[in-house]
């Protein structure tokens, strides 16, 4: 197993990485919309959807791998009505439609909207 670490997506706020090289695959974290660069996050789902994108290839860049490589995605969402725009956003990124799970929860982390983990080959 490998520890995946970079600068390029937000630190981990508790005990975990950012993702793991393991048996052949990456997983990734859940990654939300924090800019690693200010900490910011920005305003509406679609913003933050392209962020939280935009995270998780870099941990996949990372680790030597890339969206093309994702056969998984696990998307979770703050309110399910965001779903259509959610999806407009993420189907830029995911362009070989991995499998995916979606779905909405109570809460997520610094009140963000969305949050995306991901398994991709190495």
């Amino acid at each position: 197993m490998k520890v995946i670490a970079t600068e390029k997506a937000p630190g981990a706020i508790g005990p975990y990485s950012q993702g793991f090289i393991a048996g052949g695959f990456v997983y990734t974290s859940g990654q939300i919309p924090v800019n690693p660069a200010d900490g910011t996050v920005p305003e509406g789902i679609a913003a933050q959807t392209e962020q939280s994108c935009k995270n998780v290839g870099a941990i996949l860049e990372a680790a030597g791998s890339g969206y093309d490589k994702v056969v998984k995605t696990t998307c979770f969402l703050a309110d399910i009505a965001d779903f259509a725009a959610f999806n407009e956003v993420y189907a830029k990124y995911f362009t070989s439609k991995p499998a995916r799970s979606c779905v909405a929860v109570k809460d997520l982390p610094k009140g963000v909207l969305c949050e995306i983990e991901a398994v991709a080959e190495a």
